[in-house]
């Protein structure tokens, strides 16, 4: 088996796929990129179980069919000595062994059986709903920095979908923060719910910033598969029962500030560097057209106020925020004024952006208050 192909095309997919790569793999073989040959056409594979990456690539010249396994690491690092040269793969069908030619170099890598590479798992009963990659990337973007890190509750370390004929809504939560997003310009034709993990989520994130295209996912009870331009995104699915989200959104929240959102995510996070930084806490204090935001830190005599103009239609109002999430709630909107919604200084504030371009997409944004001492 042997194929020639341009060094830097090879590269270019060759990391495309690699994040899905882990350091600790249950099975050696994982280690290795797997090539399928066929025809003038290459299909190269990274896989960590849970989830497998392909992409397809036409070569310059093919002989022979197969597959092997080759070292991703050393193949990365190769690849990336080389200027846009062709390089030349020739795979002994005998023991596996690779040798690697470009230009005045002749360079050999171990190489493995492809058949004991695993197999990518088939969707059975797929449901198929078509979604442009600028949209799928707003909502990926917008609500997977909310997500739980916490592994013992699974089902909150991942994003919830919830497909439908009205358009579908993305939700991340990790009980301290929450993220709703909505479109309404995507319609599903069966409804579905799913929780889909980070790690995939973060890999197709980071492709789909650069192009745009239809991305066309396909979900059944246990894996859902991605397919856009040349590449296919296989994951499974995080088993388990979502929380009731909407349960946590308060509805009657009678105290409303509308602020610019820059001014005020910069003065929170100057504040915040005089806050405690355990709780990283800053207080909220509202009354007329005026927001206080302060913070202490009472074991090093820190402290600091900031003092913004608002508009602001409701009781004067003290409560407390972690600015971690603030700022990181903020920092994901794209509107120049925010309004935030509350009622008491120990429920829920909500973040809601205001006079959003697009009116199919509804943004809302949770975060739980930090009590304040007296």
């Amino acid at each position: 088996m042997k194929f020639i192909v341009s060094s830097s095309l090879l590269l270019k997919q060759l990391q495309a796929i690699s994040g899905v790569l882990s350091a600790n793999n249950t099975l050696p073989i994982l280690d290795n990129f797997l090539f399928d040959m066929s025809d003038s056409e290459i299909q190269i594979s990274a896989s960590d179980l849970e989830t497998t990456m392909t992409a397809r690539i036409n070569v310059d010249m093919a002989e022979g069919e197969g597959s092997v396994a080759i070292t991703a690491k050393m193949l990365l690092d190769t690849l990336k000595t080389f200027s846009d040269i062709p390089v030349t793969l020739d795979i002994d069908p005998e023991n596996f062994g690779v040798t690697l030619t470009a230009g005045e170099g002749k360079y050999r890598l171990a190489g493995h059986n492809g058949e004991e590479y695993p197999q990518v798992p088939p969707i059975e009963k797929a449901v198929t709903v078509s979604i442009e990659s600028d949209i799928l990337y707003q909502a990926i973007s917008k609500t997977i920095f909310a997500a739980s890190n916490d592994d013992l509750r699974p089902v909150m370390a991942g994003v919830f979908c919830e497909l439908a004929k009205e358009g579908i809504t993305f939700v991340a939560t990790d009980a301290h923060k929450l993220v709703r997003y909505r479109r309404t310009d995507v319609k599903a034709s069966k409804t579905a719910s799913l929780i889909l993990p980070k790690k995939p989520l973060n890999q197709l994130r980071q492709i789909l910033a650069h192009d745009n295209m239809p991305v066309e996912i396909e979900y059944g009870d246990t894996n859902a598969r991605f397919t856009f331009k040349n590449i296919i995104m296989t994951c499974r699915l995080i088993e388990g029962k979502y929380p009731n989200y909407s349960a946590v959104i308060p509805s009657n929240n009678p105290n409303k500030m509308t602020v610019d959102r820059q001014p005020f995510m910069n003065a929170i996070r100057r504040v915040s560097i005089f806050s405690n930084q355990t709780t990283y806490q800053v207080k909220f204090k509202i009354a007329g057209s005026e927001l206080l935001l302060s913070a202490e830190d009472l074991d090093y005599s820190n402290e600091a106020h900031e003092r913004l103009s608002c508009h602001y239609d409701g009781s004067d109002l003290e409560i407390g925020f972690n600015s971690k999430f603030m700022v990181e709630m903020l920092n994901n909107l794209g509107t120049d004024q925010v309004m935030l919604e509350m009622s008491e200084p120990n429920r829920a504030g909500l973040i809601i952006p205001v006079d959003n371009d697009n009116k199919d997409e509804d943004i809302l944004m949770l975060v739980m208050p930090v009590m304040l001492g007296n």
